[in-house]
């Protein structure tokens, strides 16, 4: 479905290019101070306009239809649009029948009867981010004073960034990239296992992010060839300090005080200028596919405030769950 959370809850909803795409947070907190200039920073972070980003180009200025009054939140629930005025939609014509491989363009088509939306990928494509990003910027401001933040350790397996980037882009092909998030200041005690442990809806989150397509929390898959006496954290005082992290900040899926790390795999874009192997919807036969339009080269280059947003929703979440967050807020 299309929302997500518990006692804090998003619904998102759009089209890539349809009118406009947004979000409703539920259950927010009323009193936290919010207006439209919140939003500059994170929203600004997520634009494209850097090499190997898309030249497609939205102002993005939120729309807050509900749930605000005297720049405070009320408690009703808070709907924020963002509408949609830079789309070319025959760009994408000739996707229709012949799927992008590697893209959601073939099972949407298939699940939807043919009624999905194709153009710029439709619900399926990264645009509906900017409403993640948007509810990370609430769920910021009712988490402080804890600190979420994430940035790029490598593209194409290289942490020379711009060098992989501009390499991708001369080859005609895309990349992928890895990203590192880290949360400062949590709280000892979030999380509530067995199927709502941090780590569980920390991936059930990221997992929304179009392109994701690995997680690890700590030593994640390097903890599988190590020994307890190397990967156990020694705790060094009463409140739950460890000298080592290998653990990423939890043990049996609640916070134990510590920083909180994780990092994520995100794919190479399936958009890309060389020529690739398909099949015809309509034909039944195979067919060739290049990609036209305006798309990323390296969808991690903007994912790092997306990241942030989702992960400090569920933080969010978990602080109202554990009654951290008085529901009216001075």
């Amino acid at each position: 479905m299309n929302s997500f959370g518990r006692f804090l809850r998003m619904a998102v909803f759009g089209e890539s290019h349809g009118e406009a795409v947004g979000v409703v947070i539920d259950g927010c907190p009323a009193g936290i101070p919010l207006c439209v200039q919140d939003f500059s920073s994170d929203l600004t972070r997520r634009r494209a306009g850097a090499e190997g980003t898309t030249s497609r180009r939205e102002p993005d200025i939120p729309l807050i239809k509900s749930g605000l009054f005297n720049q405070k939140t009320t408690g009703a629930p808070l709907a924020i649009l963002f509408e949609n005025t830079d789309t070319i939609s025959e760009d994408y014509t000739n996707l229709k029948d012949r799927p992008r491989p590697g893209h959601a363009d073939f099972v949407a088509f298939r699940k939807f009867g043919g009624h999905n939306d194709y153009r710029g990928s439709g619900a399926f494509s990264g645009r509906l981010t900017v409403a993640l990003v948007a509810a990370g910027v609430v769920a910021k401001k009712v988490i402080d004073p804890i600190l979420v933040k994430a940035s790029v350790l490598e593209v194409d397996g290289q942490t020379d960034l711009k060098t992989a980037v501009k390499s991708a882009v001369k080859d005609k092909d895309s990349a992928g990239g890895l990203i590192a998030c880290r949360v400062e200041r949590a709280p000892v005690g979030l999380g509530e296992p067995f199927f709502d442990s941090v780590e569980s809806l920390i991936s059930h989150a990221v997992f929304a992010i179009p392109g994701v397509k690995g997680i690890e929390f700590g030593a994640g898959f390097a903890s599988g060839r190590m020994r307890g006496s190397e990967f156990n954290d020694p705790i060094e005082t009463p409140d739950g300090k460890t000298k080592t992290n290998h653990a990423g900040g939890m043990n049996g899926g609640i916070t134990n005080g510590n920083q909180v790390l994780f990092r994520i795999a995100v794919r190479p874009p399936s958009s890309i200028a060389r020529e690739q192997d398909t099949v015809d919807l309509g034909t039944g036969q195979p067919a060739k596919i290049r990609a036209t339009g305006r798309h990323d080269v390296c969808f991690a280059l903007r994912m790092p405030v997306i990241v942030e947003a989702v992960s400090a929703f569920v933080l969010a979440d978990f602080m109202l769950v554990e009654h951290k967050i008085p529901r009216i807020l001075n």
